[in-house]
């Protein structure tokens, strides 16, 4: 166990379901989980309302037109290029209405996740997310978290900062592991169960894996998602990080973690407890759900998400995991308990090398094997030395170099063969 006094994510905690509409802050608007959650505040006008958007730059038109649904009070921009198309495009929306306040450059999501709100929903994809995350907790929000790789690189410096139960997890599995949590005290526990869908490649082998290609990589047979997370899903690192992630919130130690395959994505996660009993958290696959989870904790929101037709017959499958040929939750393991920048190395090093496999410079499994390489390489961290962002971002760059020198000597060494 850790030293924390109490687990990040902690659904015992008192939260005031009386407290009227709450304001809330919406950062990657833009993404599937932005959009996503809009969709839901939408719907629920007397129980949320988003005071402030932002997002990358790129889909200058959506945000305006979210921005403009919402009557958002602030808009911000990662990309200060971008606020030009993005002023254009609020002007087209707002006509001669008052436009909102405009923020851009590299920290705007992390003021915005500073502002004045109920909840911030960091709905960011990758390690940029941190600051904002760190900026929310110190503010005091409450905070709906769905950018992992905010706990995967900053796990100290996050649970430094975090008030018990201060976070509410917006992953599925996470959000599912949160709710059975409920039914037990700390003490009850005596294993988490995380659940993977197996992704597009499983029951295939190591050897099977050798040629996939990019589409097939990013056919999800359960979940619609972005590119990285599609193929992090195939090489089922998204699970591996998921183990780290849930170690952090709930203070359960890694091996009393397990990972189990369920192909229909129906449970999302389940806790054992002392007696024998398990508890599984179940619905049809739909992002909706955890967000509504996120947003509106602990009242439920009526229709977040579809529920089982339970008169329609249907098969729920489980399988143990197939470690040789998906090594990377086992890597994954390996650099939680490292601590340190390990897992930090690790989520950089994994970033790069899936940009490759997309880019056609890196076969399906050289990005495991990059992956592991460059954490062998990075080596054990210090014991007892204290993390810093500083010491982050430099693992960080030191990993996202190293990866790419290494997929590039792979993807000349693949040339030479071929040639």
């Amino acid at each position: 166990m850790s030293d924390s006094p109490a687990p990040l994510a902690d659904p015992h905690i008192a939260f005031d379901p009386a407290e009227g509409r709450r304001d809330i802050v919406v950062l990657g608007s833009t993404g599937s989980i932005g959009t996503q959650a809009i969709d839901l505040v939408l719907r629920n006008p007397d129980r949320f309302r988003v005071t402030a958007l932002s997002a990358a730059g790129g889909r200058a038109g959506l945000l305006a037109e979210q921005a403009y649904r919402l009557r958002v009070r602030t808009v911000a921009v990662a990309r200060e290029d971008a606020v030009p198309a993005l002023r254009d495009a609020l002007k087209e929306a707002y006509g001669s209405e008052p436009m909102p306040e405009i923020l851009a450059g590299p920290d705007a999501a992390t003021q915005l996740a500073a502002s004045d709100c109920h909840t911030v929903l960091n709905g960011i994809t990758g390690s940029i997310g941190l600051a904002p995350t760190l900026a929310a907790l110190e503010a005091g929000r409450t905070l709906a978290l769905a950018n992992k790789e905010s706990l995967i690189v900053g796990g100290p410096l996050v649970k430094a900062v975090a008030k018990p139960g201060q976070i509410i997890p917006v992953d599925s599995e996470h959000a599912a592991l949160f709710q059975a949590l409920a039914a037990g005290t700390r003490a009850d526990v005596r294993k988490l169960v995380v659940t993977a869908s197996g992704g597009p490649f499983r029951g295939r082998t190591r050897a099977e894996l050798a040629n996939v290609t990019r589409e097939d990589a990013l056919a999800h047979p359960t979940w619609a998602m972005g590119p990285v997370i599609t193929v992090n899903s195939a090489t089922l690192v998204n699970k591996g990080l998921e183990v780290i992630e849930a170690h952090l919130l709930y203070d359960i130690p890694f091996e009393r973690i397990e990972v189990v395959v369920h192909p229909q994505s129906y449970v999302h996660s389940m806790v054992e407890f002392t007696d024998g009993s398990t508890l599984a958290q179940a619905t049809p696959p739909d992002m909706r759900g955890p967000i509504a989870i996120g947003l509106g904790w602990p009242e439920r929101v009526p229709d977040a998400a579809p529920a089982f037709d339970w008169s329609t017959a249907s098969t729920w499958e489980f399988f143990p995991l197939d470690t040789e040929a998906f090594p990377s939750v086992g890597l994954a393991r390996h650099v939680g308990e490292l601590g340190g920048t390990a897992p930090a190395v690790f989520n950089a090093a994994n970033e790069e090398c899936v940009d490759a496999f997309l880019a056609g410079r890196l076969p399906f499994t050289g990005i495991m094997d990059t992956v592991t390489e460059v954490v062998a390489e990075h080596g054990t961290p210090a014991p007892g030395t204290s993390l810093t962002v500083a010491d982050v971002l430099e693992a960080e760059t030191w990993a996202r170099a190293r990866a790419q020198e290494l997929a590039a000597k792979a993807a000349g060494t693949t040339a030479e063969v071929r040639a």
